[in-house]
């Protein structure tokens, strides 16, 4: 009965999280109001109208979004039950109208893994899996892009949309009708630009989440990255153990971390001294509270990963800091204060160093082609600055 109550919990959770990211999809982001007014009214609860069109956007995205986070844990478990060790199935966390509908997947592993070998088997096999699976949903989705003509179906947008009647094409640059601080914005990675260099009609980064398969697939690209981070026990960070050993994965991923938090202080000094203004109501005392909030953070922080360094790790990402607050445009291409969580997560909660493996077998050349390999996807799939307003 035990089993049986398991697997339902398993199912039951995949149904929740696929109807929660296929709703929160469409209404939060997708928002095509203009074509699914006009489609075949199916059902309308509190104002959402439930149509043929709207189900069809929701489900396109939720529906691609969970098979990309299936592909990549079930990586994880078909290696890890080769490797006979103990592992949960998937277990799909919804997330209800916040964010995207859900907060991803993850499974237990169930015992240690005893060997170099069996923790890069299973390390790796996620991310390669789920690179394939958001390489095969991101190419289908640019191969099958809609003219620009697409967007009039989304509901306002004018300037834009004068702009494609006048061209038949996006702009080059930045065209919107949305106040300062309100036009979300998507961040390139490198794989995602080389492909916009082959397909046409690819929508500008501000508008992509409209388009339900591609706003999915460059969500695959984020998870993908986020999971091979090399910090701690996430996929990076096995990998990176694997291949290098335990005194490159902690110069590896304090080196990571280090980047983080200069991210996230730069994006503080770029976007938070104008709140901070408005709250105190002085410029001056605005910016001293920026200045020891910002320190008292990193301070925290650095004292955690990087020991008696922590103070001079934390002068140094201050200047930084202060650098772009007095120069804005030169680092806001590196500043992202939406790294501030998760540098919370991955100092606090995930941990930056890797527990000792019992064995240490060397892992074949092959494997190590492997892990370069899935290192490379990490550059692919990355970028410093992943969703953001402007």
């Amino acid at each position: 009965m035990l089993t049986r109550n398991r697997y339902l919990l398993h199912a039951g959770l995949f149904v929740v999280t696929l109807l929660s990211t296929a709703l929160t999809g469409a209404v939060v982001f997708i928002g095509r109001s203009v074509a699914w007014e006009a489609g075949d009214a199916v059902l309308n609860i509190g104002g959402i109208p439930f149509t043929t069109a709207f189900l069809a956007d929701a489900f396109t995205f939720g529906g691609a979004l969970i098979a990309f986070l299936t592909i990549h844990e079930f990586g994880h478990y078909i290696a890890g039950r080769l490797h006979r060790v103990k592992t949960s199935l998937p277990y799909f966390i919804p997330s209800p109208l916040i964010g995207i509908g859900t907060l991803g997947a993850v499974i237990s592993i169930r015992e240690p893994i005893p060997n170099l070998t069996k923790l890069f088997d299973i390390g790796a096999a996620g991310p390669i899996a789920g690179f394939v699976m958001v390489l095969i949903l991101l190419v289908w989705a640019m191969a099958t892009l809609p003219s620009p003509e697409y967007m009039f179906g989304v509901g306002g947008h004018e300037p834009l949309l004068d702009y494609i009647r006048a061209t038949g094409k996006f702009p080059e640059t930045p065209i919107s009708d949305a106040p300062p601080g309100g036009r979300l914005t998507l961040g390139a990675t490198p794989l995602y630009w080389a492909l916009t260099q082959v397909f046409p009609n690819v929508p500008p980064l501000y508008e992509m989440y409209h388009y339900p398969l591609l706003f999915a697939a460059w969500l695959g690209l984020f998870f993908t990255a986020l999971n091979l981070m090399p910090v701690g026990q996430l996929d990076g960070g096995h990998i990176v153990y694997a291949l290098f050993g335990p005194k490159w994965h902690a110069r590896i991923s304090r080196t990571f971390i280090f980047m983080m938090l200069s991210s996230m202080a730069v994006g503080a000094a770029l976007v938070l001294p104008g709140m901070l203004i408005t709250m105190t109501g002085s410029e001056l005392i605005g910016k001293i509270s920026l200045w020891f909030i910002l320190g008292a953070f990193l301070a925290l922080c650095t004292r955690r990963v990087f020991g008696e360094r922590w103070w001079l790790i934390t002068l140094t990402i201050l200047v930084l800091a202060s650098f772009a607050s007095a120069v804005p445009d030169a680092l806001n291409w590196f500043g992202y204060f939406g790294w501030f969580p998760w540098c919370l997560l991955l100092i606090f909660v995930v941990k930056v160093d890797h527990p000792p493996v019992p064995l240490s077998h060397p892992l074949t050349n092959r494997r190590r082609l492997i892990g370069y390999f899935t290192l490379a996807i990490f550059i692919l799939c990355f970028s410093i600055k992943p969703l953001y307003s402007v």
